[in-house]
């Protein structure tokens, strides 16, 4: 396989006191499609701009197949960026632009005219060669950078939210082509992105990041099924998230990790979840359930179960999309679920549930996910581990101090 490994360790990096990346450690693997995700002001793009050599770490290591590669210049790595901005020369043509990179290592006319044809092949440029940048559209504009970024042969390619520009339709069909051309070459790709949809759309893996800190990496099916922080929960798509406290665990029979898990939440009621990490009664946790997950009829479901959670609610708001409507549903004075039902059938020509229709809302012990401690009891086991310290750090001075009078 082509591409390169690579691994970043225990990255760090301060501008002033503002702290952009807090000791983040990542292992990409040979070939992979890798995205760094999170809102603006992550971190993701000084760590892109690390790997690249256009930023130094203040602590930290990057390894490209095991060789340190932080004393090395940009044009020295094995890597090359794509940049949003697309950073094309405007008073070359496109075969120029594609062609630059090897002119500068003076490659022989005949071997450099085969490569810059096969790469604008390659992104379906073939007959834009002796256009200008200002003669392209946006796209085609981002499918230069990106063959010139990858004609010199780079065993990791960096991108940082190279589609950011482009209207929505293009930027999907962009997508798909970043995809292919990843497919076709096989080097490891590390994407840059805010957008949730293109991580999850064409990533291996994912790594969502937010102030300086890497919270979660997964599969794009593990970061939206099994979120690890509530932030991820909230930042992937859209959900319902609640805090309550757990009344009761209990293990199930024909499961070796798995527990039935009742919390008490103070804005719905009581819910069951299922999950496979054992949790304390009297424990604060924040839980989740997707939309999509959330059945709502105007019958109350007929089943007998003790797993599913059933609601009544009234529809505050229904949102039509065509192939879907969501309806914002509520169930108490100060709290909504949202629900998504998904219209499949051709005949489906619309909801039968509108506004102000009084609904049930359900969903399967199986379908929600506990996302960790509560906020507040998070900041509650923080102050009780900062206290430990200091009691441990106090009892080691009093400890020295004893020593040294006996010492005396």
């Amino acid at each position: 396989m082509k591409g390169s490994d690579v691994a970043i360790e225990g990255v760090s990096k301060f501008f002033g006191e503002f702290r952009a990346l807090n000791n983040v450690s990542l292992g990409i693997k040979k070939g992979e499609f890798f995205s760094l995700l999170g809102p603006s002001g992550c971190g993701k793009t000084t760590l892109l701009r690390i790997l690249a050599g256009f930023e130094s770490p203040d602590s930290g290591g990057v390894r490209f197949d095991g060789a340190d590669v932080l004393h090395l210049a940009p044009n020295q790595r094995p890597a090359n960026t794509v940049f949003q901005n697309y950073a094309l020369f405007p008073h070359l043509s496109v075969f120029e632009n594609v062609a630059f990179p090897l002119r500068l290592i003076k490659q022989p006319k005949a071997a450099l005219e085969s490569r810059v044809k096969d790469y604008l092949r390659l992104v379906q440029l073939e007959s834009h060669a002796h256009k200008k940048p200002n003669q392209l559209s946006g796209g085609q504009k981002q499918r230069v950078a990106i063959a010139r970024a990858l004609i010199n042969e780079p065993s990791v390619l960096l991108l940082d939210e190279p589609l950011s520009a482009l209207d929505a339709k293009l930027r999907q069909h962009m997508l798909i082509e970043l995809d292919q051309i990843h497919d076709k070459i096989g080097i490891t790709f590390i994407y840059v992105t805010h957008d949730q949809q293109e991580a999850l759309s064409v990533s291996d893996h994912i790594a969502v990041m937010d102030q300086g800190n890497v919270l979660q990496v997964g599969t794009p099916h593990e970061i939206y099924e099994s979120p690890a922080t509530g932030f991820v929960a909230r930042f992937i798509g859209e959900t319902n998230l609640f805090d309550g406290e757990v009344l009761g665990v209990e293990k199930l029979p024909k499961e070796e990790t798995e527990y039935m898990v009742e919390l008490d939440i103070p804005r719905l009621g009581r819910i069951k979840v299922t999950t496979v990490d054992e949790v304390q009664k009297g424990r604060r946790m924040s839980f989740t359930v997707r939309p999509e997950k959330v059945v709502i009829s105007k019958e109350k479901p007929a089943t007998r179960r003790e797993d599913i959670n059933t609601f009544q609610g009234v529809v505050e708001e229904p949102i039509y999309s065509g192939f879907q409507t969501k309806f914002f549903v509520k169930v108490n004075e100060n709290t909504l679920i949202r629900s998504i039902k998904q219209h499949a059938r051709y005949y489906d020509e619309g909801p039968d549930i509108v506004w102000k229709d009084a609904v049930y809302l359900s969903w399967s012990a199986n379908d929600g996910y506990i996302v960790g401690a509560a906020e507040n009891q998070a900041a509650e086991d923080q102050s009780a581990e900062d206290q430990s310290a200091e009691t441990r750090s106090g009892a080691s001075s009093a400890a020295e101090e004893r020593a040294a009078g006996a010492r005396r």
